[in-house]
């Protein structure tokens, strides 16, 4: 077997490969014994079929067809082995067929092309000093009063209220109906002995606030203007009047802040052991969310930097990663997964999904070429220790070991290699919130929020 190899756009290769005359006759002879024992004609046995009736019957370009076909993925597969091409997903025949079977003659040397994708190369710029901004989240000691209040909070005991008015805190046991301007009563909008928390957010603003000043017993009409982000959307921003009977009032008797409180929230003797427990965890984690924020810019900067002519193959399998954990997210929202992954919303899907995937796979293989150049690999010993941590936790679960360790190999390696760029980057931080929202809420809201533009795109197509 001949085999000529083409480089070409999309880290494809081409191949015309060229098949001996051996082997021609060899498929197309395999074709005729295979009619002979399989083809039904009336008047001979299945088996018992002369040759000869074989071809007049079924026609040489039919017994061509089924040479062709079980010809050309051996030949392809041999070809790729002896050319030593480092193949990645399945090949493709350019060829046409109908001129291939036109030209293929048993007995003498055929030729036909086929393309193959393989690795990406990957040119890097310069990836040593990469200058990038990160945003520094800094640790707050109102962090641990804050956290300590609402561990009291949690363990408050609730007292009635005596001699005096409602005021912010306390729990209020009213009956209201509420009306829309035009004296409409809004459905939903009555309640009897219903306990509110006069507290900012934990009810309407303007009805929390109209509460407080009254007195046991009381009656009051509470002017209210329902949110502009209010979920029942036909009252959002609308003016409304509710009447409120407050017919009794309690607050929360918080534990005293002592050791005792201590010793009962956490496993510490001391109230100053416990504060300054929670300080560590608040500084560490400051000290964690920076960290995390240097190397989400340096991966976004490996992005710029590296120059990737990306093969369909491994584009088409990270977009299906995105999907498939685009899908996973949507089934914790209690979507009907089935319902939205269709045959008509997954090309759109995969369409909008593709920048991503581009930039995911720069960022990946910049990494590994980064980690080749520089000598980077991940230790035995740290293999080892990162499966024996691992494994208890997937006890019972049918685990193929050798796989599990080749992830935590690339993930290990993939750790290392940042943080050896961080080592050698210019890094300038800047304050929380100047790039992007700090809040991790907010983060995996645009993260859901943008996950759901993709999907209702597609679904509107």
């Amino acid at each position: 077997m001949k085999v000529t190899q083409e480089k070409l756009e999309h880290s494809r290769i081409g191949l015309q490969i060229e098949v001996t005359g051996d082997q021609t006759t060899k498929y197309y002879e395999q074709s005729i014994k295979k009619l002979t024992t399989s083809a039904n004609i009336p008047g001979f046995r299945k088996g018992k079929i002369p040759r000869q009736v074989i071809l007049q019957r079924m026609g040489q370009a039919q017994i061509k067809a089924m040479a062709l076909e079980a010809l050309l993925e051996p030949s392809i597969n041999e070809a790729i082995k002896q050319a030593e091409v480092p193949a990645i997903g399945n090949y493709q025949i350019t060829s046409n067929f109908d001129d291939l079977l036109l030209s293929y003659v048993p007995g003498q040397n055929f030729i036909f092309k086929a393309t193959v994708d393989v690795p990406p190369v990957v040119t890097l710029g310069t990836y040593t000093g990469l200058a990038v901004k990160a945003e520094e989240i800094v640790y707050d000691a109102a962090q641990v009063e804050d956290f300590i209040d609402q561990q009291r909070r949690e363990k408050a005991t609730t007292i009635p209220v005596v001699g005096r008015a409602a005021k912010l805190d306390d729990i209020a046991v009213v009956d209201y109906n509420g009306k829309l301007a035009d004296g409409t009563e809004i459905n939903g909008a009555q309640a009897d002995d219903f306990d509110i928390e006069l507290s900012e957010g934990k009810f309407i603003s303007d009805l929390v606030h109209g509460i407080v000043g009254m007195n046991i017993g009381e009656t009051r009409d509470v002017n209210v203007v329902f949110p502009a982000d209010y979920p029942r959307e036909d009252l959002a921003a609308q003016p409304a009047l509710f009447h409120v009977v407050l017919k009794d009032l309690k607050e929360q008797e918080l534990p005293s802040l002592d050791d005792d409180f201590a010793k009962e929230a956490s496993d510490f003797d001391t109230l100053t052991e416990y504060q300054e427990s929670i300080a560590i965890r608040f500084q560490e984690q400051a000290k964690k969310s920076t960290d995390q924020n240097i190397i989400n810019a340096i991966e976004t900067a490996l992005i710029e930097i590296a120059d990737v002519d990306l093969p369909e193959t491994m584009l088409e399998r990270e977009t299906m990663n995105i999907l498939n954990q685009m899908a996973n997210q949507f089934s914790q929202y209690g979507m009907d997964v089935n319902k939205l992954f269709t045959r008509e919303t997954i090309p759109k899907m995969k369409e909008n999904c593709r920048a991503d995937a581009i930039n995911n796979l720069k960022q990946q293989l910049a990494i590994v070429e980064i980690a080749q150049k520089e000598g980077i690999v991940v230790s035995d010993e740290d293999i080892v220790a990162k499966m024996s941590e691992i494994l208890p936790q997937l006890a019972g679960e049918n685990i193929d070991e050798n796989r599990l360790r080749s992830y935590i190999t690339e993930d290990l390696q993939k750790e290392k290699t940042l943080d050896w760029l961080k080592e050698h980057a210019n890094i300038e931080l800047v304050p929380e919130g100047s790039l992007k929202p700090a809040d991790e809420d907010e983060e995996s809201a645009e993260g859901e929020s943008e996950a759901i533009n993709i999907l209702a795109e597609a679904v509107a197509e």
